[in-house]
């Protein structure tokens, strides 16, 4: 009798270890999913920060270029920028920056009869007819590196222009405000 307890057993256990294995193998199937779901979020979001730094690397570029120009009473212009943002000397990044938009213009008024301030700045260095003007930049970002990401920025920037520089960008037209 006892050998028939025992032969019936060995079919049952064959069952539940079979049922312990597909489980185990479902469980790891849906792990790896869930870790491939994760890794695609995570790769995302660094494209996109790339694309941002890139953008704000682009933004800084045009805008000392702008300076310069600023100082001859220039139109400002916008333009496309490669940006390496790993360093490897590959462009990982096309920037496009747009002409920047004045937004507004305040000119910078401070009498000498109200300063209170025993310190002496001397004649090189005169605030009473400055501009202070906004202006808004915007980027578009593409990535060369095929992986589709795509990022528009839109940064404001200020810059104090001389009285000169004011009435040589309006004079141009290029002021708009």
């Amino acid at each position: 009798m006892s050998r028939r307890r025992y032969a019936s057993q060995r079919g049952i256990t064959l069952i539940v270890g079979l049922i312990f294995l597909v489980l185990i193998t479902i469980m790891v199937t849906m792990a790896f999913t869930l870790n491939k779901g994760n890794l695609k979020s995570v790769g995302n979001m660094q494209a996109r920060n790339e694309s941002i730094a890139a953008a704000n690397q682009a933004i800084e570029s045009v805008l000392s270029a702008q300076l310069a120009a600023w100082g001859n009473s220039a139109l400002p212009v916008g333009g496309t920028v490669l940006v390496d943002v790993n360093k490897d000397g590959t462009n990982d990044y096309s920037v496009v920056v747009g002409t920047p938009t004045c937004v507004k213009s305040t000119m910078q008024g401070i009498s000498g009869t109200g300063m209170h301030s025993s310190v002496t700045l001397g004649a090189s260095f005169d605030i009473t007819n400055n501009y202070v003007t906004l202006w808004e930049m915007v980027a578009t970002v593409s990535d060369l590196r095929g992986s589709g990401a795509s990022v528009v920025i839109k940064q404001g920037v200020s810059a104090t222009l001389t009285k000169s520089q004011y009435e040589g960008l309006q004079s141009t037209g290029s002021l708009g405000c």
